[in-house]
């Protein structure tokens, strides 16, 4: 695999670095990586299985209104 100038930059800053700061940046290029194989494309087939899954747990009552996420996130604690 061949260096570039970028991996050049970006090894020299990263040995700057401490080791918790190395850290945080390790485990910030793994979320990008992970999120990547989150965006993966399901068929229109598993699309619209979904979708008519989601519509039978509608019909079953299996919900929740906008208002009663409301009452229900007010009893929520609120960590600021």
């Amino acid at each position: 695999m061949k260096t570039t100038a970028l991996d050049e930059e970006m090894n020299n800053y990263f040995m700057q670095l401490n080791e918790t700061e190395k850290k945080s940046v390790v485990q910030l290029i793994k979320t990008f990586l992970t999120s990547r194989k989150e965006i993966e494309r399901i068929s229109i087939e598993q699309y619209n299985k979904e979708i008519e899954e989601a519509e039978a747990e509608i019909e079953n009552g299996n919900s929740f209104t906008h208002d009663d996420v409301v009452k229900m996130s007010s009893s929520w604690p609120n960590d600021k």
